[in-house]
């Protein structure tokens, strides 16, 4: 019997090991080692990606919404042909960066999702195909498969334009945006319908129709802004405006049902999940919010310029909105137990260091000073993040903990 919770702790792994490669990339300005900064970056980015979250969702949609012991041997293929490739990349990447066995094991990933996404869609229960989380979760899916798009165009701008050229960066943004966007929040917001449903709270079909389709139009659109750094015509400002506005109002929907909701979601989850659950809307907004102020011309050239305030956005995405709904998941469905101390850690180290990245972009466009010792509080508050990671490890270490599903 495939044990969930032993994924969930591999993926949590994952996590610690891209967190440490993050403290290492961090120390490297601080105190220089032989190493290749450009390739840790690679392997930091793509363990984190793909070995925390890609894993970490894949497995809850498993565990959620297949028949675990009818599917069992097929999953486990598909387990265990993508531990093959993320080893790979970990093995490859730091020595190599884009090079022959990154780029194969990088493909072969690609092909895995592929292949979860069809084993996912092919075995989902019919009953569970007429409600609205997985309409959420299959889109989610198909984000995630065209996102791919990005990567597979890089080995032919590379030959024909090279690296240099708009097109290689654009490939890259459209991978990412998808990948942010399309696959991850989109599926965690299918997520967190099926935890409406399995609390027995009743959406609409008109409420839910009306925040589809303002959100997935919202990010398709909304990738237009990934290209306002070309410095195109008026056209891709508003039509990348308009997936902003477009996102913000399905987020607006999305929190009028928790409102119309809150004293179910109340009295179901512990103060701390319920707050936590907060937290993660506030981030989200935060997010929504920088993401619409760059359809303005100067805020697009401003997040063009100054590159901290892209990474700044990037962290706040990934380590804020999507780590830390992915740990409500997680504590609520009982898969892991969250300390107090841990989270608060977790959240001291992301604020910390969102707070420094921010501030020297704020430095670089108001000609504000840094300060001495600027990169060392970076690299310390980095460190953070693992030492809470390294705590959720420990507190779950036993099995002693009950599944709800």
């Amino acid at each position: 019997m495939i044990v969930v919770k032993t994924h969930i702790k591999v993926s949590l792994g994952y996590f610690l090991l891209a967190a440490l490669l993050g403290v290492l990339l961090r120390t490297f300005v601080v105190a220089p080692m032989p190493i290749n900064y450009r390739f840790i970056v690679h392997t930091h980015s793509h363990i984190a990606l793909l070995g925390w979250v890609y894993f970490a969702l894949t497995t809850l949609l498993y565990h959620f919404f297949l028949d675990k012991q009818l599917l069992e041997k097929s999953y486990r293929r598909i387990f265990w042909f993508t531990q093959l490739c993320l080893l790979g990349m970990l093995l490859s990447f730091p020595f190599q960066g884009y090079a022959l066995f990154s780029i194969i094991f990088s493909t072969l990933f690609l092909l895995a999702s592929y292949w979860f996404s069809a084993f996912f869609i092919k075995h989902a229960p019919q009953a569970f195909k007429g409600t609205k989380a997985y309409i959420c979760v299959k889109y989610a899916l198909w984000f995630m498969i065209g996102s791919s798009i990005g990567p597979w165009a890089l080995g032919g701008i590379m030959t024909v334009l090279g690296p240099e050229s708009i097109w290689y960066r654009l490939a890259i943004y459209f991978y990412l945006h998808f990948q942010y966007n399309g696959w991850m929040i989109l599926v965690l917001m299918g997520l967190f319908f099926y935890l409406l449903e399995y609390l027995k709270i009743n959406i609409s079909t008109k409420t839910f129709k009306c925040f589809f389709l303002t959100t997935v139009p919202g990010i398709v659109l909304s990738f237009f802004l990934s290209t306002l750094w070309t410095g195109p015509a008026l056209i891709y400002y508003i039509l990348g405006g308009l997936g902003a506005v477009l996102q913000l109002i399905g987020y607006g929907i999305l929190i009028n049902i928790c409102r119309g909701n809150r004293v179910v979601l109340k009295s179901t989850l512990s103060q701390f999940q319920f707050n936590t659950l907060k937290l993660v809307a506030f981030l989200l907004l935060v997010k929504m919010i920088l993401q619409w102020l760059t359809a303005w011309p100067y805020f697009a050239n401003l997040a063009a310029a100054v590159l901290d305030f892209t990474i700044g956005y990037l962290h706040w995405t990934f380590l804020g909105v999507i780590s830390t709904a992915l740990f409500f998941f997680l504590e609520f469905f009982g898969l892991i137990k969250l300390t107090r101390m841990a989270i608060a850690m977790y959240l001291g180290g992301f604020l910390l260091t969102e707070g420094l990245i921010f501030y020297r972009g704020m430095a670089a466009w108001l000609g504000w000073p840094l300060f001495e010792d600027y990169s060392i509080l970076l690299a310390g508050g980095s460190l953070l993040i693992p030492i809470a990671l390294m705590l959720v490890l420990w507190s779950n270490k036993g099995n002693e903990i009950k599944i709800q599903a």
